[in-house]
């Protein structure tokens, strides 16, 4: 017989996870009723806050992130109870769930916020290092002091980053793609990026002293989560100046991009050694030089499906996420997206009665505004925890409650490398098909700006520098207005677009 369950936890609002989703849903709860008790289940003594919010424009918002002790989420909200613990089981037929503690925690309604995990290219080898987020990304930071040479596996957000951020010491970016960056930009853009970083011609040696910021205030976000801030140092206007790229010890980057692979097989030390295999030195120029074998001993080797082999200090994984499901799939009959998420509908509701689900361990699976998607990033966390708050408040109260307008138009603002970058709708034609054209306009080292038409309207945008067009480019895609007849004028820098659409 089952122990009579303690009254007090009866029946409360109960969210699990500590990141952006699960405190931004916390808080909206807390406020939506507060005289109740709204409990946030989290692994972790810290948890990720919003501060410095700002919307830009209708849809374009900018914050930070910043990591609080959960002391403090509680002096903010006197009615949120912190409970630092994980969560073992979820019996959604009794609505409760069971805590790594020991107690049983009784819901009315719960929000599952628990996240993603990295997902590693080979699980339990010590070598390897999985990227998701500013924790992982500061454990490496301690890692790389030692290093000499590292390789880095992916090609999102947090690989871009992460390329930028390493200096003195050598770096093989091994991407699945022809151009770095596919997730957030096509060829051209990527293009616009990197011709300083490889520039054949290397302008006069100077070694640039730069200072580096290494406050606490730093830790802002990794990329692939965006927000405003810029995880790392800002690298100032003259990064570029007198970088010599190819790698002598004196210059800060040394970066080698291997394109169109992936990892074959990962080798310890003693197992190259017997495979009698041979790996390359780091490639120091382009012109055909004898390829010879490195002399070098290293901890591990990473063979790449293009045959090359090369050895290096550690490997960084950065090649995405998986949806952090595992403790509550057990016993529970949850329709999961084919991504591994828990599925919602347009009011964040997962297929099991009273559970919603919101960030990046749910797969939204409503028919989608045609210029929305979904991407795991901190935005779109903020939004999804911020609605599914509303949603259950709604729910609760038994009202209604509309679709809440972010999710009209996906939109998503950055920063790589320093430059502003404004992502919009379905920047990258996802979806599109063949059936669509691309408007560019390009000042080398200062502004790309790419349209994504179709039948006449704008479907999406890529804005790299600063621009100052991504209100009127919402608004054109927002509006679906017929363009046509604007033909090439749409991107001439010389007309003025705002009075022509206000």
């Amino acid at each position: 017989m089952e122990a009579a369950r303690p009254p007090s936890t009866a029946g409360k609002f109960v969210v699990v996870g500590g990141g952006i989703a699960g405190v931004t849903c916390a808080e909206q709860l807390a406020i939506h009723f507060p005289s109740e008790d709204i409990l946030l289940v989290t692994a972790s003594p810290v948890i990720k806050a919003v501060t410095n919010f700002k919307q830009v424009s209708k849809v374009l918002e900018e914050f930070d992130v910043e990591e609080q002790p959960n002391t403090m989420l509680e002096n903010r909200f006197p009615n949120i109870k912190v409970i630092e613990s994980e969560v073992k089981q979820l019996k959604s037929k009794e609505h409760c769930i069971l805590t790594g503690d020991g107690s049983q925690h009784v819901y009315k309604k719960l929000c599952l916020c628990a996240g993603a995990k990295p997902k590693l290219i080979c699980e339990g080898n010590p070598y390897v290092l999985g990227i998701r987020d500013t924790d992982s990304a500061q454990e490496f930071q301690k890692q790389l002091t030692k290093a000499k040479r590292i390789m880095i596996i992916g090609n999102g957000g947090i690989a871009l980053e992460l390329v930028y951020e390493i200096e003195g010491c050598e770096v093989i970016w091994a991407i699945k793609d022809k151009a770095i960056g596919n997730t957030f930009f096509d060829a051209g853009a990527a293009e616009f990026l990197t011709s300083k970083l490889i520039a054949e011609k290397p302008e006069a040696k100077i070694a640039h002293k730069r200072t580096r910021y290494t406050t606490e205030e730093r830790k802002k976000e990794a990329q692939t989560k965006g927000s405003a801030g810029n995880m790392g140092s800002a690298l100032g206007p003259d990064w570029h100046e007198g970088l010599n790229l190819k790698g002598t010890k004196e210059f800060s980057h040394k970066i080698h991009i291997e394109t169109m692979c992936e990892v074959k097989k990962i080798y310890l030390q003693e197992e190259f050694r017997i495979s009698r295999k041979k790996s390359l030195p780091f490639p120091r120029d382009h012109h055909n030089q004898p390829v010879t074998t490195d002399k070098e001993v290293w901890p591990v080797y990473v063979e790449l499906t293009s045959e090359k082999i090369y050895g290096c200090d550690f490997i960084v994984s950065a090649t995405g996420v998986t949806p952090n499901t595992e403790p509550f799939l057990c016993g529970n009959n949850f329709d999961l997206g084919e991504d591994g998420g828990l599925k919602v509908d347009d009011h964040m509701h997962t297929s099991l009665s009273d559970i919603y689900a919101a960030g990046d361990i749910c797969t939204a699976s409503w028919q989608p505004s045609p210029v929305w998607q979904q991407m795991r990033l901190w935005t779109q966390a903020r939004q999804m925890g911020w609605y599914a708050a509303k949603c259950m408040a709604a729910a609760t109260l038994g009202q209604s409650t509309d679709m809440d307008f972010s999710f009209e138009l996906f939109a998503h603002v950055t920063k790589f490398f320093n430059y502003k970058v404004v992502l919009l709708g379905k920047y990258n034609a996802q979806g599109l098909g063949s059936d669509h054209e691309l408007m560019l306009r390009c000042t080398k080292g200062q502004e790309y700006v790419k349209v994504v038409m179709q039948n006449g309207r704008m479907m999406g945008a890529v804005l790299i520098g600063e621009t100052d067009l991504e209100e009127t480019f919402e608004n054109l895609i927002l509006n679906q207005m017929d363009l046509s007849s604007y033909g090439e004028d749409l991107l001439d820098p010389n007309i003025d677009l705002e009075d022509y659409f206000d």
